[in-house]
């Protein structure tokens, strides 16, 4: 779709806010240098972000045999911003100040038998109610909700069209939310979410091409292609999980056989350990979450069967990734979310065996692979980052002047 001048606008006011965030306090000069917009340009901008009070005057810094340069930094008091991660067995919410600072944390367990839409929707509403009472900020300072749904999700109509994990079809889910949550919301799913967190603030910041691994219950790839979030066609790129890596293997949930997240999801992990150890003291019926901690635990106290698990998943993973390596040679492959992070070096270091056995010589020559090194939940800041730029959207022109942010519900940015 062709874009507008006021997706451009946007985009570019987005672009200038990101490296304000990144890099405060700056000038206009060097905002100018680090977005390839001109200075004119860089200057109404920061114009329109000073009125919306998103930024503010910092002082000034010498310049070389000219006028000081005048400095901007964010002005973190100038709003808040929510991130929300929906997945299988939880519902973890974050409250960010503008300066993306986490002020706030709150979690719902969802157990197996809480996968009605309504049910989730209801943890939701009361992780973001109970953010925004911790946090004691006024409601009318929240710009937005950010939420990240498992599947492949419509950003524009707010339906999360297929979840996998819940068979959800059609369920039109930012209307469900609308019911219960006051502030602008904006939809979209962790793939995207984590890419973006590690774009502004992790291991791909500054890469033109990278790719996020995400593993937890369910599994995908995060693509970022030519310094941008790669989506797709209908927003469902990265979905990598459900490529088939075993002809005529395990079930998955999607319908078919053999997928990549058999084998490397949270439930494949424990079906490899379940193979190799049927009667492990590891393995922790229905319970993901204690399985993947005993698993971390056993390989740190060098348990046999902890190290064979963990050494075939690794060899699946590696493969997947190899795949993923050869297919987009990235500078960077991120392994990320709550599996990765529990299994961590040990992980790592076995991927990376598994890669080099597998992957063309050039491509993983250009290719590095790591862990995450954000500290806090990924997809709620990459959540949050989708909120931000629903609210820079928002920023209209009337009558000549500067509007605020609209406070209703609203659909997606077109990024």
């Amino acid at each position: 779709m062709k874009r507008t001048s006021r997706d451009i606008r946007t985009a570019n006011r987005y672009e200038v806010l990101r490296q304000i965030i990144a890099e405060s306090p700056t000038s206009r000069q060097e905002l100018a240098a680090a977005t390839g917009l001109s200075l004119a340009t860089v200057a109404t901008l920061v114009g329109e972000l000073l009125d919306l009070r998103m930024i503010t005057e910092v002082g000034f810094e010498d310049s070389a045999g000219g006028r000081p340069r005048g400095l901007v930094a964010v002005n973190s008091s100038g709003g808040a911003l929510i991130g929300v991660d929906i997945a299988e067995t939880y519902v973890h919410v974050e409250l960010f100040d503008l300066g993306l600072n986490v002020l706030a944390r709150a979690e719902e367990d969802v157990r197996p038998s809480e996968s009605l839409p309504e049910q989730v929707v209801g943890h939701v509403a009361t992780a973001v109610g109970s953010v925004v009472t911790q946090a004691g900020i006024e409601g009318a300072r929240v710009l937005g909700v950010g939420v990240s749904v498992p599947g492949q999700v419509d950003r524009a109509t707010g339906i999360s069209e297929y979840a996998p994990n819940w068979d959800w079809h059609d369920v039109p889910l930012l209307d469900l939310l609308t019911e219960h949550i006051a502030y602008p919301l904006y939809l979209d799913n962790p793939l995207r979410a984590s890419a973006v967190a590690e774009l502004w603030f992790g291991a791909a910041r500054g890469r033109g091409n990278a790719v996020v691994v995400n593993l937890g219950t369910g599994v995908g790839a995060g693509l970022v292609l030519g310094g941008g979030l790669h989506r797709g066609v209908s927003n469902s790129a990265g979905e990598w999980g459900h490529t088939t890596m075993v002809l005529d293997g395990r079930l998955c949930r999607c319908g078919n056989h053999g997928c990549v997240e058999t084998y490397v999801g949270a439930r494949g992990i424990m079906l490899n350990l379940r193979e190799i150890g049927p009667d492990s003291e590891l393995l922790h019926a229905d319970d993901q979450t204690a399985t993947i901690d005993a698993l971390a635990r056993g390989v740190a106290s060098n348990d046999p069967v902890a190290r064979r698990a963990v050494h075939e998943t690794a060899r699946y993973l590696g493969a997947g990734v190899a795949d993923l390596v050869n297919l987009f040679n990235p500078e960077i492959v991120v392994l990320s979310s709550w599996v990765a992070r529990t299994l961590g070096e040990p992980l790592l270091h076995e991927v990376r065996e598994a890669v080099t056995r597998h992957a063309l010589p050039r491509p993983l020559a250009a290719t590095e692979i790591v862990l995450s090194p954000i500290p806090t939940d990924s997809v709620c800041l990459g959540a949050a980052t989708f909120a931000l730029e629903g609210a820079l959207q928002t920023v209209g022109q009337k009558n000549g002047k500067r509007t605020a942010p609209v406070r209703s519900r609203t659909t997606a940015p077109p990024s």
